[in-house]
């Protein structure tokens, strides 16, 4: 078939959309399908790069405690028409659909099957509340609707009930495996690691906290921190004014580093305050083999479970924190143990997995737009067969 991957967040950006849609590319194609992403641009990139198609600017703006971004564009009618009539697509695959506006556009101005997959998760959303009537007709226009965690599903489904499928999101298990340490962290200290945008959301002061009463209490270990936002220059100040030693912002840094670090590390701590549909940087702590302590939120206990592949405790405890580290940092046949488990917990979500799933739900959804008479005309393709286990779809 030919497939639209729809994101609204610039790609390549660094993201967990973006990464997804990534993966997502590559893993259609590699099942023989002819694939395309249709997002917007964010400075200089051209419009047109490869299987990448690009609408409008894409802009930042705050939303549910992080970054998203508003796509605007003077001709929006007329690029997505004249894009829409050119690729005849018989699938369009939606990231976040209502995210004004080029994803919501494609959608109105779409004649193929639509699929939408929802990644975000949070409390009351006033956007949601107050726009569901509006956009209950975009929504009419979905007849395939994806979630990544039952997390995600229930928000989405508060405002927009219908039908959706949990599919998670998934991870380059090998990269991880076959990822090298850093011999300049392998120096007899245990590494705790935090990889996440310096934002609220991401609890890293909880973590700065935590850390200073591993400190006082004599634990000899180093915290790496991976990442920036707005939140980097009061957490750096936190560090200097109390003299943390041991704490190394490493800013932003590539995947192959990222893989690195996850392998040098004895634990990955996430301590998130909330607001997390699922948890990417977890299933790449579960690749990695290393054992992880998190918040216990309702996007990370589809991920993590208690007690086999991490410790879970109450966010915005940094006590909390410091104990459960301790308590792993002291029994290394219990981080062994969640070592192995996580090495096959990750198993589950490869994107090899993960993407047969996306594409067995494409076909589930042609063929019952196929039973209903309700294919647009301009689906090209074949009718998918049913797969050997008809369950693996509903």
């Amino acid at each position: 078939m030919k497939i639209g991957l729809v994101s609204p967040y610039v790609y390549p950006l660094p993201g967990g959309v973006t990464q997804h849609v990534a993966y997502l590319y590559e893993n259609l194609r590699l099942r023989g399908h002819d694939v395309r992403i249709i997002t917007s641009s964010h400075g200089l990139q051209r419009s047109s790069e490869g299987d990448v198609i690009r609408i409008g600017k894409g802009f930042s703006v705050p939303t549910n405690g992080s970054v998203g971004t508003l796509t605007v564009s003077p001709r929006f009618l007329s690029q997505v028409r004249e894009i829409l009539d050119r690729e005849q697509f018989d699938v369009l695959h939606f990231h976040e659909p209502f995210v004004p506006f080029l994803s919501p556009i494609v959608l109105r101005l779409s004649t193929s099957v639509n699929v939408a997959t929802f990644h975000a998760y949070g409390g009351w959303s006033p956007a949601y509340e107050f726009g569901r009537r509006f956009l209950g007709g975009y929504a009419g226009r979905l007849p395939g609707r994806i979630a990544v965690s039952a997390a995600a599903r229930h928000f989405i489904d508060r405002y927009f009930p219908g039908d959706y499928k949990v599919i998670p999101n998934g991870v380059d298990v090998d990269r991880f495996r076959r990822a090298v340490p850093i011999a300049r962290w392998q120096d007899g200290t245990r590494n705790l690691l935090f990889v996440g945008r310096h934002e609220p959301r991401k609890g890293l002061l909880h973590l700065l906290k935590a850390y200073r009463i591993l400190r006082k209490t004599g634990c000899h270990c180093r915290l790496l921190v991976v990442g920036s936002g707005p939140q980097e220059r009061e957490a750096r100040r936190y560090v200097a004014t109390r003299r943390l030693g041991g704490v190394e912002f490493l800013g932003r840094v590539s995947d192959a580093e990222k893989a690195q670090l996850f392998r040098t590390a004895d634990i990955y701590v996430s301590p998130a305050t909330g607001g997390e549909s699922f948890g990417i940087v977890l299933l790449e702590a579960l690749a990695a083999g290393t054992p992880i302590v998190c918040s216990d939120i309702h996007g990370y206990k589809g991920v993590v479970r208690r007690g086999r592949e991490g410790l879970l405790v109450p966010p915005r405890k940094p006590r909390a924190i410091a104990a459960a580290v301790a308590q792993l940092l002291n029994d290394d046949a219990l981080r062994e143990e969640m070592s192995v488990n996580g090495r096959a917990r990750a198993e589950e979500f490869s994107w090899e997995r993960v993407t047969a799933k996306v594409d067995d739900y494409y076909g589930f959804v042609i063929r019952r737009l196929a039973a209903q008479r309700a294919l647009p005309p301009s689906f090209h393709a074949g009718i998918p067969p049913s797969p050997r286990t008809p369950a693996a779809a509903r």
